[in-house]
């Protein structure tokens, strides 16, 4: 090759190393010799991930170099240049491509490449990668999601290009020396792993995964979606100590559970969703709002109780066998005394004028027997008497009444500490679960 001396040296070297090229073959002199691509990625940001189509966008900065047997010189005859940028158009690239692309992303255009006088060619790029990835939702939002990265040749047996990996295993895993970590997700590691792969016996291909651990920050989750349903169940806790037989507490809980319902509505559109699982917070809000309407159910069931209605039959005596002597010792209800079985007792009269009216019933009887005959003594007696029966059915009616109210009483506080337990047990568990993938 003829070049002029008087160029400078860049584009004497230049014009030196691309005047006979050829970019469409392998650089190889021996067609049996393997071109080994050198790999590495940093991850810079994590722009998006979709739940719903289950594609994660990633900013990563790629780099790759291989040694092109046609692209070497002598620095001597070059003023001593060691190293000279080409335009990428003008040289051969493996076509090293990521096997998990599902859409072309805004990725700046890097016009060249760096050649070293070894033929050594370093090709540094920043790239914007929109990936399929396998997201599992269920640990929302203290979830951690692990997608691979797979680079490989997409024409090019093993035996023409191999690849590996630029830098140790361990300086690639945990290198976050660019990584943007101010965003929803920050970078746990990078995993990496080399395999060959073949299709259906064919020739094995090369293939270098690079595995992207990332974890959730769930701060905004927390404080938007579960602090206000465990503020909005511990008032429902709070509102059994209401009295049971007075309306309140059924206007509470039904406001409770409105306001619930409202939160639901505002709160569905940051949950993520997908077509083949749920997250086990929207679980947990579902189980919540049944935990609200079983607790309806129990105030209602209680209220209609403990209402005092005419003609209510007495309470059965197992009734009153289980609630008021069994489950108070079972509840350590202090007054059992209170709740203990009694007998009836007699009819005693409020006012002096029921007095006087029995008093006028006994002096009828006798004056009756002295004047027999009398229909006027006779009707007063009959009509005393009818008053006097009124009153002790009236009585009668407020013990059944007063039965009643002690049995919703103790039933109240049966199922107001088997729904606390319930409550608990279920907090327990979802805190536990969700402490131990936080820590994971």
């Amino acid at each position: 090759r003829s070049v002029s001396t008087s160029l400078p040296a860049l584009r004497r070297l230049s014009h030196y190393l691309l005047a006979h090229y050829q970019k469409g073959a392998r650089p190889v002199r021996d067609w049996r010799t393997t071109t080994n691509v050198a790999i590495d990625l940093m991850v810079y940001a994590i722009l998006s991930v979709d739940e719903k189509n289950q594609v994660l966008t990633t900013y990563i900065w790629y780099r790759q170099h291989w040694t092109d047997e046609f692209l070497k010189w002598d620095p001597a005859r070059f003023d001593n240049l060691t190293q000279i940028s080409l335009p990428v158009e003008s040289i051969w690239v493996p076509d090293i491509l990521i096997n998990e692309f599902v859409d072309v992303g805004k990725s700046p255009h890097v016009p060249y490449v760096y050649v070293s006088h070894h033929g050594e060619v370093q090709n540094l790029k920043p790239i914007q990668v929109m990936t399929a990835c396998s997201l599992d939702i269920y640990n929302f939002p203290f979830d951690v999601q692990n997608c691979s990265l797979t680079f490989t040749s997409w024409l090019h047996h093993i035996r023409d290009i191999n690849l590996s990996l630029w830098r140790q295993p361990e300086l690639v895993k945990f290198d976050r020396s660019v990584f943007m970590n101010q965003g929803e997700w920050e970078l746990l590691y990078v995993l990496t792993h080399f395999q060959e792969f073949s299709v259906k016996s064919s020739d094995s291909y090369a293939e270098m995964k690079f595995y992207v651990v990332i974890r959730r920050r769930p701060l905004f989750y927390t404080v938007s979606l579960l602090l206000p349903s465990i503020f909005l169940m511990l008032m429902d806790i709070v509102g059994f100590y209401l009295p049971p037989h007075s309306g309140e507490r059924v206007s509470f809980k039904i406001t409770l559970l409105l306001g619930y319902s409202v939160f639901l509505i505002i709160v569905s559109d940051t949950l993520p969703a997908t077509a083949v699982g749920t997250p086990l917070i929207g679980i947990y809000f579902v189980v919540c709002m049944a935990l609200l309407v079983i607790s309806l159910t129990e105030t209602i069931l209680i209220v209609r109780l403990v209402h005092k209605q005419d003609l209510q039959p007495h309470v059965p005596e197992w009734v009153k066998h289980l609630l008021l002597e069994r489950a108070t010792i079972l509840l350590c209800i202090r007054d059992r005394k209170k709740f203990s079985q009694t007998k009836p007792t007699p009819y005693v009269c409020e006012g002096p004028w029921e007095c006087g009216a029995v008093g006028s019933t006994r002096s009828a009887l006798a004056f009756a027997g002295q004047t027999e005959g009398s229909a006027a003594l006779q009707e007063i007696l009959r009509e005393t008497t009818a008053i006097r029966q009124l009153l002790e059915k009236r009585e009668e009616f407020r013990d059944a009444a007063r039965e009643w109210l002690q049995v919703g009483y103790v039933l109240d506080v049966l199922l107001f500490r088997v729904y606390l337990a319930a409550v608990l047990a279920y907090s327990i568990t979802l805190g536990t679960l969700w402490s131990v993938w936080r820590d994971a």
